[in-house]
């Protein structure tokens, strides 16, 4: 959108440039002592400084917008490390692991029993066992676990 923006702009400065260039060819200089020219000539400028402005400012924006995303990114993939890491200290099984993470994403009990095609009294002794390894009450403490070690960690140079 603002790109488009930028773009229309463009073309209505170079309008204004050729008029004010069209108007000045016939007397030269000496045309700026028109009002209507020197009006023209100053929205003309006017309107080239605010899209030499706006291109900077979409361009900050766009270069803090890739910043922010790869934070993101690196925040991801520290969470998951960080959660991996706790599942082999606990010495999860695969089906706890699995269901821990169904749980730490949000996903119901129900939800996980079909996802994971079990029955649900399997996925919530699969749930105790986690949340007792993890010497958690339940999801809320399991979840405040995870992400304070997330906190400690240092993010900086986690990249790649």
């Amino acid at each position: 959108m603002l790109i488009g923006l930028i773009a229309v702009q463009s073309l209505c400065a170079a309008f204004f440039l050729w008029d004010v260039l069209a108007d000045i060819r016939p007397y030269g200089i000496r045309s700026l002592a028109n009002v209507h020219i020197a009006t023209e000539t100053l929205a003309a400028l006017a309107l080239i400084s605010a899209i030499v402005f706006e291109t900077r400012y979409l361009m900050r924006l766009l270069r803090r917008k890739a910043h922010l995303e790869d934070q993101v990114s690196i925040a991801a993939g520290a969470f998951h490390e960080i959660v991996l890491a706790h599942f082999d200290r606990w010495d999860l099984t695969p089906a706890e692991a699995d269901v821990a993470m169904f749980a730490i994403k949000g996903f119901s009990i129900a939800e996980t029993a079909q996802l994971r095609g079990s029955a649900e009294g399997t996925v919530k002794a699969q749930l105790n066992a986690v949340y007792r390894k993890a010497g958690v009450s339940g999801r809320g403490a399991l979840l405040g676990l995870l992400v304070d070690d997330l906190m400690g960690a240092p993010l900086v140079g986690r990249a790649g």
